[in-house]
């Protein structure tokens, strides 16, 4: 059986759902925002075998027969009936680390991308670069600090064309309006108020010319790179994240196999079977690598480029059910 852990909302399982089906994929979606409120989740050991069961609307799915896990986006553990808000917070931190627990022992399952602290631990921006550099991939130089004097030297180095990027993007407010920190461009002013550095680590690069981007999507062994017209919109020749889809053109791109075949590797060195690449391509033909995303998203990919990676996502997921299951 196939566990698909996302919110109900997920418009990514909805596209790579009738393909699940028409490859007959028996299978179960579920959301963690549906934990411990509106389901229940049991692990035992009893009689020397350890046995889970997972309990939602009316049904009881035996765990030991999940042979893969898709896990995508869900929503954070709610316990929404615990009025109190310190005993709520308790309720869901315990569940988290129950469903840590139970995916743990799931051990005769394959994931998409990873097991979820697996996942975690690899989803960070330095690890990848030192990984891409390791496989032989071109890397802007790069620093990740929060000293502030480190900063006029490293505009000095870029020439005045320095970029800063976040390393995580964990949702904050400004004056109650939600924010989101993008690349950006460090101008010469930013340089007095260096100071506001010590509270933020950044990480800080040149500025590397672009023809235009790259979103690279590896499932398992299969590439989809697509290329992403950023310099047509000012809107998005910084970060093409700003969208500005009625400018930026979208289109199939053929990767160079060496590079393709770096994309794979630096993938599965993590420990995963998805991931999701960007890359800049200079003017001069470079393809220099800037970040993975463990488990970003694809369908806007798919709708804009025609590619098949929602069919890919399907075939993993039905070649992963059919494996037969490791018992304990």
């Amino acid at each position: 059986m196939l566990l698909i852990i996302s919110s109900a909302r997920d418009d990514s399982v909805h596209a790579v759902l009738p393909k699940l089906k028409e490859r007959g994929v028996p299978l179960l979606w579920w959301d963690e925002a549906d934990y411990p409120g509106a389901s229940s989740l049991t692990t035992s050991y009893i009689g020397g075998r350890w046995r889970q069961r997972l309990t939602y609307r009316g049904q009881t799915h035996d765990l030991s027969r999940v042979t893969a896990v898709w896990h995508r986006r869900p929503g954070r553990p709610s316990a929404p009936d615990v009025r109190e808000p310190s005993q709520r917070e308790f309720a869901e931190r315990v569940a988290g680390h129950a469903l840590a627990g139970a995916y743990d022992l799931m051990v005769g399952a394959r994931w998409m991308p990873a097991p979820p602290r697996h996942a975690a631990a690899v989803d960070n921006k330095l690890l990848h670069l030192y990984r891409a550099v390791e496989l032989g991939l071109t890397v802007a130089d790069t620093i990740v600090t929060n000293d502030p004097d480190e900063l006029v030297p490293a505009w000095n180095r870029a020439g005045g064309r320095l970029i800063t990027k976040t390393l995580d993007s964990h949702p904050f407010t400004v004056d109650g309006e939600y924010g989101h920190l993008y690349t950006a461009v460090v101008p010469r002013r930013r340089l007095s108020g260096r100071h506001r550095l010590r509270y933020g680590p950044a990480m800080l690069q040149p500025q590397v010319p672009k023809a235009y981007e790259l979103r690279v999507t590896v499932v398992g062994e299969q590439v989809f790179a697509a290329r992403i017209d950023s310099q047509a919109s000012r809107l998005t020749a910084v970060d093409w994240r700003h969208y500005d889809d009625a400018k930026v053109g979208y289109s199939a791109h053929d990767l160079p196999p060496d590079v393709a075949e770096r994309c794979v590797l630096l993938v599965a060195g993590l420990g995963l079977t998805y991931g999701a690449l960007d890359f800049i391509v200079t003017p001069d033909g470079r393809y220099v690598f800037l970040e993975l995303n463990v488990n970003g998203q694809w369908a806007f990919v798919e709708t804009l480029t025609g590619m098949p990676i929602s069919d890919a996502i399907a075939g993993w997921c039905a070649d992963a059910t059919a494996r037969p299951h490791t018992e304990d």
